[in-house]
This record gives C-alpha cells, structure tokens and sequence, in this order.
C-alpha cells in the first residue's frame, strides 16, 4: 500500500475522465461513459488491438483518484494451496474455549465437529458441475477489506464452480430477516475490488436471536434455495452464525453457515484466527493521523492531546499505533487490568509524567487511550456489571433510588465521576448488551480530573508548569480507509476459503488464514470449529454464548 502510506503520488494533469494516463505503465486504457439519468456506466477496456468488454457499471468510478484506479484490476495474491487442486483434511474433534458443558447444551448438533484445513491434491476432489447458490451478509462495523471478501467468493465461485450464483443481503443482518438482497455479478462488483468502505451492499448491527427472527432468516434462504451462507463479521456476529448454522441443521435446511473474522479493533484473536481484517489499514491510518497531532503538539510547545482509539474490549490498536508513533504515553487497559489499578491511579500515572515534563520545560505530549479503558479498570467494571443487571430488569428514576440497589463500593465510584460520565455509562446498551463505550468520552474525563490533580499539585507547590488538554476521539476516520496490501490479499483468501469450505459442504466454521508474516503464497488456509473458540458470558442479565477470542 506504498502509494497512500510514504510516497508521493506524481498526479497526471485532468483528463476528460479517461484512465489511460492516470496510471502510466498500465496496458489497458479505461474509459467511461455515464448516463446521469439512468446511473448506469459503462466501462470499456481494451488492451492493443483485441476486442474491447464492455460493463454496464451500477456505480460512478469516473471520480475515483489514481489509486482507486489502478486498484480496480489488481488481483491479490493468492496461497499456492488456492491455486489448484484441493482436498479437505479433517482435524481432531473440537471441544470449547470455556464452559465446554453448557456450549454443547446450546449447540447439540455442531459441537465437537473438527476443524479443517485445505491440502494440495494431485486432482480435484470436488465436484465442479453443482451450481451453488450463495448469500453474503455484512455485519457489524465497517472495516477496510470488506469487498475483497465478497470479490474472493465470487472469484471461486466463478474459478470452481461455474454457474453459481451469489446474492448480498443488503444492511445487515436485517437484510436477511427482510429477505432484501441484489444478486452480485462482475458488473456489480467491478467498481468495489480492492476498495475500502461496506457500501457494496452496505452493514448494520441487528443480531438474529427471537425465533420469529430465525424464522425469518429460514424464509429468506428457503425462497432463495441457498446452499451456504457467509457472514462477515466480529464476534458476536460470528456467535450468531453459529447459532444459525445448529437452527439450520436441527431444522434439516441445506443451507451451510460459515464466518469470516472481521473488526478493526484487532480483537478476534486466537491461534486458529491470528488477526481480523482491518486491524492493519486501520491502524496505519491511525497512527498518520497521530503522528500529524505530535507534530503539532512539538510545533505549539503548549498542548497535551488526549487520543482516544477504537478498542472496546482490547487495546490492540493503542498498542500498535503507540509502536509506530511513540507517543508520550499510552495507556494500555489490559495492563490496568492486571495491575488491578484504580482510577485515581491511572489518573496519578499521567499526571506523573506531565509533572516531570514540565521540570524540563515541556509542555506538551500526546497520550493515547483504548476506548474501552474504563471497562478494563476492575472497580469501573464492577460498577458497570451492577449497572447492567438494574438496567436490565429496572428503570433508572430520575430521584436515584436505584442507586441503592448498587454497592457501596459501586455507588461511591458512580458519584466520583464526572456528570457527563454517569450520564454516559447509563445508555442504552448496544444490540449485543455491552456498554456503548464509543459514547463514553474517556479522554474528556481523565482531562478534567488531571486538570483537577494538577492543580492540587500547583498549591501545593510540586507542580511549576502549565496545563491545556486537547480531546480527540479516531474511530470512523480508520474503518472505510482504502485497504494495505495486506488487508485487500488477506481478505480476498478469506473469501476464497469460506467458498472452498462451502463447496465441500462444511458448516459452523470461521474462514481461517494463518502464516500470515510468511508471503501470501505460503498462507495456510482452512476453517475451524466456532463452537471452539466459545465461552459463556452474562449479558442483558442473561447467560449467552460469545467467541471469546477477544480475551485469549
């Protein structure tokens, strides 16, 4: 991705939206006529004398830069194992991350079933006369790398299996229950691949789980006749994929379920899934974005900037970008965890080191914070865990007589925090149950109460200098971001692999690429058992299956 990250891009000068000179060197000059009526485009490429293609385009591509060009027809590597012939190699029966008796109670019929990996095989060993037919839905959060995944499975659809069909359900999960989808052909695609964003067929967070909402998801894939189905998504998007897999195949429909790891916090994470796509775009934008703040705080000489980062149950991202800026301090909330600090200590802790800044004459810093700090701080998660049980069975009254339904311990803390803060902690949960910590502005709170230490710190005459905090919150800038390298080849595997295990009718599995420091080539490819990576946790004051790969 060195074009966006190091290097000058050399721009041709306007072009009456033609491609032939927005990317020298390139063989097939593009161009584009568009209908401002109709919104149709066409594209016409051709390469010396041989007959042009045209496509009918459902989406403008004359606005796109060079970039976005030139990325239009790179085709992402591919592991050698993908390249050819296959077999599927079945692996040792699965057990669960946690609570292995109570997640076999919840999935009877997936529970225990191996894991499998792709081998090279001298022929190949699935049938390619089947027309498949497919569903794609995209759930959750946006992150860069999105597209590659559908580009990877319409790709081995079309490689492997000539005639399938693939269908997008559009907005989510409730695309399914509304059974509203568009078929996906390579004039649809084209003007997607290797492009950051969700907008193909678009995202949402509804989650599956009434079983009026299973039989919805039943009609949809009945009255398309689908045979599998790929959700892309995090881990509680993931834990519902399982979950439709055991209701697909407790119901006898042929309709096979699988997953791909998808979020940018980094936080589907285990041995069999080194890391979710997105996390490596993401991060490289964040820590731009950063290294431009401390230059300004270096330029200003005046001001401490407090960064909030996406990360709601790891400080994945805070630590990379800390790697690659060096800011001048990053909190990292698993360390808070283990050292089972309060949140008068954190706030000593940066307060601390501001004090001995200032003894050298420096003012100013950066200071990076996970958006999930608070969660990590084990008196804050008390607190937040009594909160979700009254949340979930009470209503708060405006007097506070809830409050006495909170420990001591739990109501002192409550009343410690800013206004703002409290305000912010009783939100309305997200689908899922957590606490919608990307609404909870860490970075405004911990100002405010350095801002109040250091002035007890100046009366009492151990503090000399001055004090201004700037807040940001990077969260959106990093998740549509035009994919790395990495992101656009390792997706696009991901799409190849959750095809391939379709085509060898495996279920209730999570599109698996590892080998990932080694080149793509050498990328190992398979699917493992999701009911392996579950645990059980409370949620809504209820016991609910999850992919704990966040915690491992």
């Amino acid at each position: 991705h060195e074009t966006l990250f190091g290097l000058r891009l050399r721009l041709p000068p306007p072009q009456k939206k033609s491609f032939a000179s927005a990317c020298p060197g390139r063989p097939a000059p593009l161009s584009i006529a568009c209908s401002h009526k109709a919104r149709l485009f066409t594209l016409s490429l051709s390469s010396g004398n041989s007959e042009a293609k045209k496509m009918t385009l459902s989406k403008d591509i004359s606005a796109y830069g060079p970039v976005q060009r030139s990325r239009l027809d790179y085709k992402p590597p591919l592991p050698s194992v993908l390249q050819g012939p296959f077999k599927v190699v079945h692996g040792p029966p699965s057990t669960s991350a946690g609570n292995p008796d109570e997640i076999a109670k919840l999935f009877k019929s997936l529970y225990g079933q191996s894991s499998v990996q792709l081998a090279s095989s001298a022929a190949p060993t699935l049938s390619s006369d089947q027309q498949l037919k497919i569903g794609v839905v995209l759930s959750g959060g946006q992150a860069p790398g999105g597209h590659n995944v559908i580009a990877g499975i319409f790709d081995y659809l079309q490689g492997h299996v000539k005639g399938s069909n693939l269908y997008g359900f559009k907005g989510g999960p409730a695309g399914i229950m509304k059974c509203k989808f568009v078929e996906i052909t390579e004039e649809f695609l084209y003007p997607y691949r290797n492009q950051g964003g969700f907008d193909i067929i678009c995202s949402g967070r509804d989650k599956i789980e009434t079983p009026e909402q299973f039989k919805q998801a039943e009609d949809a894939v009945l009255k398309l006749n689908l045979d599998g189905l790929v959700i892309i998504g995090g881990d509680d998007s993931n834990t519902n994929a399982c979950l439709l897999a055991e209701y697909f195949r407790e119901k006898q429909i042929k309709t096979q379920v699988i997953g791909c790891p998808k979020t940018i916090d980094g936080d589907l994470k285990s041995k069999e899934v080194p890391t979710s796509f997105g996390f490596d775009t993401a991060c490289k934008i964040y820590a731009e974005m950063i290294g431009n703040v401390m230059v300004d705080a270096r330029s200003t000489g005046k001001y401490y900037h407090f960064v909030r980062l996406m990360g709601r149950a790891a400080s994945h991202i805070t630590l990379e970008c800390a790697l690659q800026t060096h800011p001048t301090i990053a909190i990292i909330g698993e360390e808070v965890a283990l050292c089972k600090q309060t949140l008068k200590q954190v706030t000593d802790q940066i307060t601390d080191v501001i004090c001995k800044r200032a003894d050298r004459g420096k003012n100013y810093g950066v200071i990076l914070i996970p958006e999930g700090l608070i969660d990590f701080i084990p008196e804050v998660q008390q607190l937040i865990a009594e909160l979700n049980e009254i949340l979930a069975h009470d209503v708060v009254d405006e007097e506070g007589h809830w409050k006495k339904k909170l420990q001591l311990q739990s109501c002192s803390l409550f009343e410690f925090l800013p206004r703002n803060i409290q305000e912010q902690l009783l939100l309305e949960r997200d689908p899922h149950g957590n606490v919608q910590v990307a609404k909870i502005e860490t970075e405004k709170m911990l100002i405010s109460m350095v801002e109040s230490e250091l002035l007890k710190r100046k009366k009492e005459g151990t503090y000399c200098g001055n004090f201004m905090g700037q807040s940001h919150f990077f969260g959106y800038e990093g998740r549509c971001g035009m994919p790395t390298n990495f992101d656009a080849s390792y997706c696009y595997a991901l799409g190849h692999a959750a095809g391939a295990l379709l085509h060898a009718g495996e279920t209730g599995l999570i599109a698996s690429v590892v080998n990932l420091t080694a080149p793509a080539k050498d990328w190992r490819v398979g699917g493992t058992a999701l009911t392996q990576l579950m645990d059980v946790e409370r949620r809504k004051g209820k016991k609910q299956a999850s992919d704990k790969e966040g915690h491992g």
